[in-house]
This record gives C-alpha cells, structure tokens and sequence, in this order.
C-alpha cells in the first residue's frame, strides 16, 4: 500500500486541531412528500427532524465529537434557531467564544424535502451573508494545526477577502483546507482561483469539481484542479471518495449502510478524512476514515445525530480505529 502522511505526525503547543469560520443554521428537515410538488395543495410530511445545520458547523460538531479539538467562529444571533445550534454545537465540545454576536440578524434556515431518490433544499441564509473579515479574531484561528473553511459562495461579506485570510493563515504556519459546497447563483465565480493557490486540501464532490474547474467532464476537471492544489479530495457517494496529488492517486471505496437521508454525509466525511489525516494517518486511511464518517452520518437524520449518541459514538472510534 502507498503511503503518504500529513505534516501533522505530532501535535504541538497550539490550542486547536482545526480552527473553522463559515456558517450555521438550523436544519428543518420533513420525509415521506411526494417528489413532484403541486401547487396550491396541502401535502402532507411523514416525519420531521430539526437539528444544527450548515457545512462548517456540521464539519465542526463532528470532528470535536471525534476528538479533535475545534474552535469555530460563526455569526451568533440571539433566536431560538442560533440558541439551538450554538447548544449543540458546544455540548460536542466546539469553542465557541469568539463568534459574532449578531442580536437584530436572524439565524438562517434550511428547509429539506427528503424524497425517496432525491431531495429538494431551500435556504434562508439568514445571518451567514453578513460574516465579514472584520469579525474574525485571527490570533484565534491561527492557534490551530489546520484552519478549514467550507460554503465559500454563502459567504458574502468574507469572500472577496477569502485569499487575504488564507496567506494569513498560511504565514502563521497552518495547512488549509477548503470545500466550496454549492454556488446559490450558479455563477461559479472564478475569483475562488485566487484562493486556491494557499489550500493544501480540496474537497468538493463530482459536480463542484466540474464546476470549480470549468470541465464537464471529471477527468479533466481533475487533471486542471491537481494542478493547483497539492491534494485534491473528490467525495463520489455510493462509489467512495478519491484523492489526487500532482503524480499519485488513491481511491477507497464507499460503504453499504441503511440510509435515513444524506444530509451532512460530505461535511461528515470532511470531519473524518481530517481527522485522520492531522494524526498523520495514511491518504488511504483518510480516505477510509471519511468514508466511514460519511456514511455513519446518514444512519439518522440531519448531519450531526448519528455523531451525538454516546454509544454510537464509541463504536464509530472503535472502528476508526481499526482502519
């Protein structure tokens, strides 16, 4: 087996394994409507589930419930959404004393329709649009090994500064990862290119690297993103997840689960790979590791409960572990 560790093969005298900025709301989550929705009709949900959402936040809940150790800097508004998420978020063990108080915004929202073969989502972004530079205590994310940054195009006031916050980072000695998560608009605004030259690890799926890249084709939007980004990680669902440096490649496959949704599966695969990755574990391993995490994720609903039940949670390191 090809072996290659990450920089981190031992911790050292910083506060964080992961230092995060990006966004949270609160996930509304309704099964059992039908997949094409009429209008002017009352459908009827089966269930419900309403849980802590938001790609960094997911990322971040799950890897301190792994045991890394996290500090994140989100926007804080005073409702009863943020209250929730900020709850859970700190109860897995997420410090969260540098967020941004934000009492007039309100916390932004995402409404999922969880049908049987796909799924329909509809945000509210709430206070995520407002997070800007200015907010952020740098001294504070630079006090970690690795700083990771997720939902690039939801972040409206930081992204023109997003690549001024990387060479930051970068200068305080940390590795970077980024996953742009989908872009809202559609646009798919190039400006992200000058960010990419200060990440160390790129995690989108299939559809963002095509997207990201500018090819429609995967091969080729890998072959131009390799060349970029040191380690380029591309999440395939149910046919794994697949890493690129510049002149080596891995692949591990994905596996089989009984599936309650998908939501946060990529966020939860992120928190895996990272973690096992800033153990100086194996791209193999890694990759496994996300793997696993990605699909514990979507054994219960939303991104963070298959992450909360103390049990489980024991068998999910047990089997990390293992790896």
């Amino acid at each position: 087996m090809t072996r290659r560790s990450s920089p981190h093969k031992k911790r050292d005298t910083r506060r964080f394994d992961v230092t995060l900025a990006g966004d949270a709301n609160l996930d509304i989550l309704l099964y059992g409507l039908p997949e094409n929705l009429p209008p002017e009709q009352e459908l009827l949900a089966s269930g419900i589930a309403l849980r802590p959402g938001g790609s960094a936040a997911i990322t971040a809940h799950n890897l301190a419930a792994l045991g890394s150790s996290v500090g994140f800097i989100t926007t804080a508004a005073k409702d009863d959404p943020g209250k929730l998420c900020q709850a859970e978020l700190r109860q897995a063990g997420v410090d969260l004393s540098r967020c941004v108080p934000l009492p007039q915004a309100q916390t932004g929202v995402t409404v999922l329709l969880q049908h049987k073969h796909r799924r329909h989502m509809f945000t509210y972004a709430g206070a995520t649009f407002d997070l800007s530079y200015k907010d952020l205590d740098l001294n504070y994310l630079a006090d970690a090994r690795h700083f990771h940054m997720a939902s690039y195009y939801l972040l409206r006031s930081l992204t023109p500064q997003i690549p001024q916050l990387f060479a930051t980072l970068k200068e305080a000695g940390l590795t970077i990862s980024l996953d742009p998560n989908d872009d809202p608009a559609q646009q798919w605004d190039r400006c992200i290119l000058e960010a990419l030259p200060f990440v160390d690890v790129l995690m989108p799926n299939e559809r963002e690297a095509c997207l990201l890249a500018g090819e429609p084709e995967l091969d080729k939007a890998i072959a131009a993103l390799r060349a970029l980004v040191p380690l380029v990680v591309v999440k395939r669902g149910v046919k794994g997840a697949s890493a690129y440096s510049r002149s080596q490649s891995w692949h591990v496959v994905s596996r089989p689960t009984q599936v309650v949704d998908a939501v946060g599966a990529g966020d939860s695969f992120n928190a895996g790979f990272l973690h096992a990755w800033l153990q100086g574990r194996s791209i193999e391993e890694a990759l496994a590791c996300g793997n696993l995490c990605g699909a514990w994720s979507t054994t219960a609903s939303g991104g963070t409960s298959a992450f909360r039940d103390p049990h489980s949670l024991r068998a999910l390191q047990a089997a990390i572990k293992k790896l």
